[in-house]
């Protein structure tokens, strides 16, 4: 079992600035979590705690449920992928990936197999004899991997691996990470910036923010139950809409959404979960995803500003009273007129609707007050 266990876990530095602040994680034997967020966010940190390359200021760190706070990198079990490769530039592919086996001792035939196997995995086996310097980028963060994989780690931490390839190489080097991971059974720990990266690798995705967890969830809670605004806005692309001066209104025992003084009734589960948190009508931002919202007919109206063709969809900017509208429409579904300076409307159904209170920035359907410990919110498990 490779269960790692973060328990309010802190980093404090010399200046007093605190990097993170109190993290709760429990990573499950062979789970692939993705710690993601905005530069500066403390999830890097985190990893390099985990990796014992800084120093944990409070809180408890085990791995394989043995106390590892003060135990040395090199006695965790533990492999890292750095973002700028790390390679020996003076050895080969073959001894930059047996490096860390000949420093344990490991008998050479079992060294020589291990690489071998590992680079047959990795399609890297005819670069074997070549420098590090004689690759491209994709190659050497091969190798990178290769090397950390020779080791049989407990647990496979990753620090932005992908961040200095190419657009076109990024993407293909996610799908080999994809297909690496059902290759070797072992749990991993990955960090980006990148909320692409993180939807399609992680498991979960642990969304951080100023050194505090914000949400824990699948990238499907995250993306259909987002427990604030900085979430909602942070995961999903398009980004979500946001309309700032909404409101939610109680007639007769009934919740509405008021969007630029259109009027949706919101649907049963919705009604439900308000009225069980006791919610009182108030200011709102109401968010409402470009996948979500259809043109040709409906309550609000925009003029076209801008239009996306991309083939299977259109991309559609429009002007709502001042706010810039993202809609993303097949184009099998488009009948409306939506060239640029056309007047269009649209809409949405009342379920796709999330609802923030303004104050808070809470999502007011499904932030559960009761697990907010330590600014670190978790979502609940509802479904539509």
């Amino acid at each position: 079992m490779s269960e790692v266990l973060l328990k309010d876990i802190k980093k404090v530095y010399d200046n007093k600035v605190t990097a993170v602040h109190d993290v709760n994680l429990h990573i499950d034997d062979k789970e692939f979590i993705v710690l993601v967020g905005p530069s500066g966010c403390g999830k890097s940190t985190t990893l390099r705690m985990v990796a014992g390359l800084e120093d944990i200021s409070g809180g408890e760190l085990y791995i394989d449920g043995k106390l590892c706070n003060d135990i040395a990198p090199k006695d965790r079990d533990i492999a890292m992928v750095f973002q700028n490769y790390a390679l020996y530039p003076h050895m080969s592919v073959y001894d930059n990936m047996a490096f860390a086996l000949k420093l344990k001792k490991t008998p050479k035939d079992v060294i020589d197999k291990k690489v071998r196997e590992v680079a047959e995995i990795l399609d890297i086996t005819q670069y074997l004899e070549r420098k590090p310097k004689a690759l491209s980028g994709g190659q050497r963060q091969r190798v990178a991997i290769g090397r950390a994989m020779v080791r049989d780690p407990k647990v496979f931490l990753m620090d932005e691996p992908l961040s200095n390839l190419d657009a076109k190489l990024r993407n293909q080097m996610r799908a080999e990470i994809i297909k690496l991971r059902k290759r070797i059974n072992t749990t991993f720990m990955y960090v980006t910036h990148d909320q692409t990266e993180a939807m399609t690798l992680g498991d979960r995705i642990v969304i951080m923010k100023d050194g505090f967890v914000n949400q824990i969830g699948t990238p499907q809670d995250l993306f259909d139950r987002p427990v604030n605004l900085f979430v909602a806005g942070f995961i999903g692309m398009p980004v979500m809409n946001f309309f700032d001066n909404s409101k939610l209104t109680l007639e007769n025992g009934v919740y509405y959404a008021v969007i630029k003084g259109a009027k949706f009734k919101l649907d049963e589960f919705q009604q439900k979960a308000l009225k069980a948190n006791g919610t009182k009508p108030c200011d709102i931002v109401a968010g409402i995803r470009p996948q979500h919202l259809t043109v040709g007919e409906g309550d609000l109206q925009g003029k076209i500003e801008v239009n996306e063709m991309l083939g299977s969809e259109v991309n559609l900017h429009a002007d709502c009273q001042g706010d810039d509208v993202v809609m993303v429409i097949p184009t099998v579904d488009l009948t409306a007129d939506v060239s640029m300076g056309a007047t269009v409307k649209f809409t949405t159904q009342p379920r796709l609707i999330q609802l923030f209170d303004k104050a808070t920035s809470n999502n007011l359907i499904w932030f559960d007050e009761a697990s907010f410990n330590n600014n670190a919110p978790t979502c609940k498990s509802y479904n539509f």
